[in-house]
């Protein structure tokens, strides 16, 4: 490097507060094209990320280096979805830059807050999954763990929400309408990935025989390139994402003969594959969409992979030495034949070599337990399609099921349950049967999880395999969900304890100590309150509400879903409102409830939940009575942003899905970091944080999943329940009166139908126990010293969730990863 790049790369990395000032000028000249003076908020920001980028790219550019002269395995997360929320908070925290770029924004007259607050968050997810895909990615770099995250980058996300009188109403995110500073296309890595055609059998120039896919049509990956950077180290981890495009983006010809629209016809259909993020898969053409986008990126990926390969080993026998690939549920599936196909017959592999790569490379993560939401796709659409992936499919479900017949002799009925073809009239291939059969490692996402996984969907695998099965229970990154969403509470900590506990979370253990400590549990309080009320502030300006925020807040923030149960939480309201309308002078607690959450555009149960909730709040928000004890609020779009607003509010968290039905939950680990006291059930992650925080900490309520199996095996009827229960039937009743619809009797008749006469996901055998238990939390509130307790043990006792822990188990037990460290500034 010549001394003046030298010096030019030392400038553009300095970190002084002088060094930033300049580069935050520069780059609003040069890159924005505007002064300080005229500048636009979106500028301010586009400057501001320039600005933090150039002292990012230095450590990208040395950490791919280093990973590349080590030779050392790669952990490949393939997920299509990374839910990675707003780039430039983060990246400022982690590159320890906070205090001097506040000051230096400071200097100029600008607020570096509200800067943050112009970035369009990326719409590359849509809930738990990309979430913890994106907490994940932050650990393996914090973790100085090689990686690369492959996935999809989806020109539009799922949707932005708003509410129209009540309704959910789904509005286009155009994430990308002012460009996004963070990523870095690559053109250099373009694949071409083939659809549909057929297959041709020929003997190559060996003798042997050979298949040739005779594509029906070919579209192109182009690479996107993100860094993810780690905390409190110098490795930058590679997030690549795959964006489709035509051969020829023009068709001249066409276009000379006058054909204007046939001149662009294949550039529209080929970027159409990643125009957005689950495409409705009601119809038809909505399957095959989205079919097509779980095959292009795992292609793309894979031909990446093979290009690493041969470049740092030169033997494609050794790509399970360089490549551990995480197939996050069955979206990625895909990736076994496709593996298989790209060794076989695009690298002459012989079979038996190529199928123990494969099984040596993949590890799949089991995300459910509904056997509705395991995916798999109808067989006609998959060989239209896939033509060769079927063949490969048929010859990999062959030699597996001879395998099963050997250990589990004469058991037809087995064979059947664990074929990777679903018989029947209409015949589908099972993804996560083929996840598992191609994979090393199969793993649940909490201990429940995990137990209930080799019970129920996955039990004749685990009775073929006991050894690939492990629990790994899911974590989320303390860097986001503490040190950036809730800094006051993060320097507190810091000053109590010390600054280590962000990279070593289970260090919080040393705040115990000061849980009866009266001056440390006053500025605790201090420091929920202020959170508090930053959120009454947002959901003043942005819904014209008032709030109190000395009222109890409680809130659930998750995916609208019966079986999250956001109605039993309306039960309970529409209770204490009939309790309070009974008995004016009753001592209650004062609270404001909390929503936020969205639901699938084609569900309409969910949809008509989120009705239910503004009709209610609609009643109780203008009924003068309620006027200091009540409050319901609805956060529209709830997203990571809002969500950081949200966690550190919490006084209670609502995690009160049926017990056995959430694979592990994460928000419940989000709030209980932030200190909020949690209720709920004994489901997903919830048994391990009761376990971790103690159950004096913990407001459970009922039924456990074995009882909801034997209830629901024993012909549950909630009928006589509501009769037996004079408060749920009054509740009930009440809905169906039209009091919260404008007389309208049957607007919410289809939800309350339901829980009358199936109710699916055991609301009314839960209801009577919740309220109860939500009476002692509203009890236990009044007592401020005791609850102050609570909330630091909550915090103290948090550490197992980080998901540093879950990727060190991952990276030890799974993959048999080391670190790499990259030296630097």
């Amino acid at each position: 490097m010549s001394d003046i790049a030298e010096r030019a790369l030392h400038t553009r990395a300095a970190r002084s507060i002088e060094a930033l000032h300049r580069s935050f000028i520069d780059n609003l000249y040069y890159v924005t094209g505007h002064s300080l003076q005229k500048a636009a908020p979106v500028d301010l920001y586009t400057a501001l990320a320039h600005t933090v980028r150039d002292r990012m790219l230095e450590r990208f550019i040395s950490t791919a280096d280093n990973y590349k002269r080590s030779k050392a395995r790669t952990v490949c997360y393939f997920s299509a979805e990374f839910l990675l929320g707003p780039h430039l908070g983060n990246n400022i925290l982690n590159l320890g830059l906070w205090d001097n770029l506040a000051e230096a924004m400071r200097r100029m007259g600008l607020d570096m807050e509200a800067i943050l607050q112009q970035e369009q968050e990326p719409g590359l997810g849509n809930g738990g999954l990309g979430r913890l895909a994106a907490c994940y990615m932050d650990s393996l770099a914090t973790l100085e763990l090689p990686a690369i995250g492959y996935g999809i980058r989806y020109e539009f996300g799922l949707f932005d929400q708003l509410i129209k009188d009540g309704w959910q109403v789904e509005v286009t995110d155009a994430w990308l309408r002012d460009g996004n500073p963070w990523e870095l296309p690559n053109r250099q890595r373009r694949y071409p990935v083939k659809l549909g055609g057929h297959t041709e059998k020929y003997s190559d120039d060996n003798g042997r025989l050979r298949v040739r896919w005779v594509a029906g049509t070919t579209v192109y990956g182009v690479a996107f390139d993100t860094p993810i950077l780690g905390y409190g180290v110098v490795n930058v981890n590679l997030l690549r994402l795959w964006k489709s495009e035509a051969r020829d983006a023009f068709d001249f010809h066409a276009f000379n003969l006058g054909d204007y629209y046939g001149a662009v016809d294949e550039m529209v259909a080929a970027e159409n594959l990643t125009k957005v993020l689950y495409p409705n898969d009601e119809p038809e053409v909505g399957k095959e969409l989205r079919l097509k986008q779980q095959y292009f990126f795992v292609s793309c990926s894979l031909q990446d992979m093979v290009r690493i390969t041969l470049r740092d080993l030169g033997d494609l026998a050794r790509f399970a030495d360089k490549f551990v690939a995480q197939l996050n549920d069955t979206h990625p599936a895909i990736a076994v034949p496709e593996l298989m196909r790209l060794l076989i017959d695009e690298h002459g592999l012989r079979w038996e070599q190529a199928w123990d790569i494969t099984g040596k490379t993949f590890a799949y993560t089991n995300h459910t337990l509904l056997p509705e939401a395991l995916e798999t796709w109808p067989l006609d659409l998959f060989q239209r399609i896939l033509p060769r992936h079927l063949e490969i499919i048929y010859e990999i479900n062959q030699r597996f099921l001879d395998e099963v017949r050997m250990r589990f002799f004469g058991d037809e009925q087995r064979l059947m349950r664990m074929s990777l073809i679903a018989e029947g009239p209409h015949r589908r291939v099972r993804m996560a049967h083929l996840a598992a059969v191609g994979s090393f490692a199969i793993n649940g996402v909490a201990a429940l999880h995990s137990a209930l996984l080799k019970e129920t969907v996955m039990r004749d695998f685990f009775e073929l395999w006991p050894e690939k099965f492990s629990n790994k229970t899911n974590g989320v990154t303390p860097r986001r969900f503490i040190a950036l969403a809730n800094r006051p509470l993060a320097a507190l900590i810091e000053a109590t304890i010390d600054n280590d506990w962000l990279r070593n979370l289970e260090s919080l253990k040393r705040l115990e100590p000061f849980a009866d400590d009266a001056g440390f549990q006053t500025q605790w309080r201090e420091v929920k309150l202020g959170a508090k009320r930053l959120l009454s502030d947002h959901i003043g300006k942005t819904l014209k509400l008032s709030v109190d925020p000395d009222s109890l807040f409680d809130i659930q923030a998750k995916r609208i879903h019966e079986y999250k149960r956001q109605h039993l939480n309306l039960l309970h309201i529409i209770s204490l409102y009939c309790r309070l309308k009974n008995s004016p002078n009753l001592e209650v607690t004062p609270r404001t409830f909390i929503f936020g959450g969205k639901a699938a555009p084609g569900y309409h149960m969910a949809k008509l939940i989120i009705k239910l909730i503004h009709s209610v709040a609609e009643v109780v928000n203008h009924d003068p009575q309620m006027r200091r004890t009540l409050k319901i609020v609805f956060v529209p779009d709830f997203n990571v942003q809002n969500a950081q607003r949200i966690y550190p509010a919490a006084d209670l968290s609502e995690q009160i899905s049926t017990a056995g039905k959430e694979a592990s939950g994460t928000g419940n680990m989000k709030f209980s970091m932030n200190g909020a006291l949690t209720i709920g059930t004994l489901d997903g992650a919830n048994v391990e944080i009761r376990e971790a925080v103690g159950e004096e900490n913990f407001f459970l309520f009922g039924l456990t999943a074995a009882e909801v199996r034997q209830c629901l095996d024993g012909g549950y009827q909630p009928w006589p329940i509501i009769e037996s229960d004079p408060e749920l039937r009054h509740a009930l009743d009440l809905i169906d009166s039209g009091l919260f619809s404008h007389g309208d009797r049957q607007m919410f008749a289809p939800l309350t139908g339901n829980l009358r006469g199936h109710d699916p996901f055991l609301v009314c055998a839960d209801y009577r126990t919740y309220l109860d238990c939500q009476d002692r939390a509203g009890e236990q509130y009044r007592d401020a010293e005791q609850w102050t307790r609570m909330s630091i043990l909550n915090v103290a006792r948090i550490g197992k969730f980080s998901s540093d822990r879950a990727i060190r188990e991952y990276a030890e037990q799974i993959w048999k990863v080391v670190p790499v460290s990259v030296a630097g500034r």
